[in-house]
């Protein structure tokens, strides 16, 4: 971290990782501040850049999206990889896009109802991309772990 933040900082970072929702008196409460000190911290947290957002995390399986699968991609030399990775980013179902290292160009996550629309995406929504020379596909059999935490030390 280039900045500096202090234990306590740290503490309500730690608390709503685990509990985005939570009360901020609870949080208050947790690390001996009166709720209008952990508000403003929580504020200067934010436009500090410690804190990106907020998010739900939905159960895909109540929205037919239990089938995960990373996605290899191949592009062509003197290809531009920001402008295929900002197409990779706009396709729906897409969860995840990292630029990667080694004789392959990108790794992706997806998420999708069963193997007929993992074809049906491959085939419809990488393959059209002209950049793309070549896919490999894992899926997914079990997760054990699933997380977009990040390890705080205090």
């Amino acid at each position: 971290m280039a900045e500096q933040i202090d234990d306590i900082s740290l503490k309500i970072l730690k608390i709503l990782q685990e509990r985005a929702r939570i009360p901020n008196v609870d949080v208050a409460r947790k690390v001996g501040l009166a709720p209008s000190a952990v508000l403003e911290r929580i504020r200067k947290l934010e436009s500090q850049g410690f804190i990106d957002g907020y998010e739900v995390r939905l159960n895909p399986e109540r929205f037919s999206r239990s089938l995960v699968a990373f996605i290899i991609l191949g592009i062509r030399k003197l290809t531009d990889e920001k402008a295929v990775g900002r197409r990779l980013a706009e396709i729906p179902g897409v969860q995840e896009v990292h630029y990667i290292t080694g004789e392959d160009s990108f790794l992706i996550k997806i998420r999708v109802a069963d193997n007929q629309e993992l074809g049906r995406f491959i085939r419809d929504e990488i393959a059209s991309i002209n950049a793309v020379v070549s896919t490999r596909t894992s899926v997914v059999l079990s997760t054990y772990k699933e997380t977009a935490k990040i390890p705080i030390d205090e």
